[in-house]
């Protein structure tokens, strides 16, 4: 009987010790650089998505121009100050 017990302890050690194995290596393709700007670029969309799309899928014509029309004013601000300095 003692041999079955100590047979299966080293059959979850061994199992155990694979989980352990796999997990971290899941930890560390996810801590990779690669993954992490795969993830953050994925989030960037879909931020983008939530603000320029109604839930329909339609473009929120209203808030792109409303962005569009800062970036022009901030460019253009950014410009005349460029350009008087000269």
């Amino acid at each position: 009987m003692p041999d079955a017990s100590i047979a299966s302890l080293e059959a979850e050690v061994v199992a155990r010790r694979e989980r352990l194995a796999r997990t971290v290596d899941e930890l560390v393709e996810k801590a990779t650089p690669k993954a992490i700007l795969r993830r953050q670029t994925e989030a960037a969309k879909a931020r983008f998505a939530d603000v320029a799309q109604t839930p329909e899928g339609e473009l929120r014509v209203e808030r792109l121009a409303a962005v569009v029309a800062v970036v022009a004013v901030v460019g253009g601000v950014l410009a005349y100050r460029a350009l008087r300095r000269r």
